[in-house]
């Protein structure tokens, strides 16, 4: 099992990149339970908090990784400390790393068009031994291990939860943005911003459209801020 704490009123696992990537690959070699994989950050958790069948849903999931450096300050903030972030598009390479002796099967569905299909092309190159089974709708006609959805948030982890149980997969992780990042699309923050907690500063800079979801973040911190000290 994995351990876990509550953030929001919302499940966050709290375990390691590598213990959790080790449990999730376990799984998908056995086929007694479907997996269900999300990655709150601090927009999620707020939009969760307004829309309570929403945060039902992503309480459901079987391994919740916590996508933003807001989620760590936040469960600092209340006394319960994450091991670390786990940044969704992070995990997703690293399952394809690891999964080199057991290779895993993949599919990739949503995101912008065609930018799945260079998601796919390019962790190939990098990670040859993983077997693209499908990208796009062809998943109706194919069994994988794993399913990536990159639908933004809700509607992806609201489509897997309705659909997980009939589909032909082992497991299926809610990605939302990864496929823009890990195809090329869009430049990630260079590595020395991203460990000082400011890849959502370097990427307002250059989509400066994004003010608006970025306002979400003040709201969470007033949320935390009240559970620390309520009144």
């Amino acid at each position: 099992m994995l351990s876990t704490i509550k953030l929001l009123g919302v499940t966050i696992t709290n375990e390691t990149e590598k213990k959790v990537s080790e449990y999730v690959l376990e799984a998908l070699e056995s086929t007694k339970k479907k997996l269900f994989i999300v990655t709150p950050n601090p927009e999620i958790l707020v939009y969760s908090q307004n829309d309570l069948a929403y945060k039902t849903k992503l309480n459901s999931a079987d391994v919740s990784l916590p996508d933003g450096v807001g989620v760590l300050l936040g469960a600092r903030l209340l006394g319960k400390p994450l091991k670390e972030r786990i940044p969704g598009v992070e995990f997703i390479e690293k399952l394809c790393e690891k999964s080199k002796e057991k290779p895993v099967s993949m599919g990739f569905l949503g995101g912008r068009s065609g930018v799945a299909e260079l998601t796919a092309e390019r962790l190939k190159k990098k990670y040859p031994w993983i077997n693209v089974v499908f990208v796009g709708e062809e998943w109706r006609e194919r069994k994988i291990d794993i399913l990536f959805v990159a639908f933004g948030f809700p509607k992806q982890e609201e489509w897997i939860y309705e659909n997980l149980p009939n589909l032909p997969v082992k497991a299926a992780m809610g990605v939302g943005g990864a496929f823009d990042y890990i195809s090329g699309s869009v430049p990630r923050a260079p590595r020395f911003v991203r460990s000082l907690g400011l890849e959502w500063l370097f990427r307002l800079i250059r989509q400066p459209w994004r003010i608006k979801r970025q306002l979400a973040l003040l709201e969470f911190i007033a949320l935390i801020l009240r559970e620390v000290r309520p009144f």
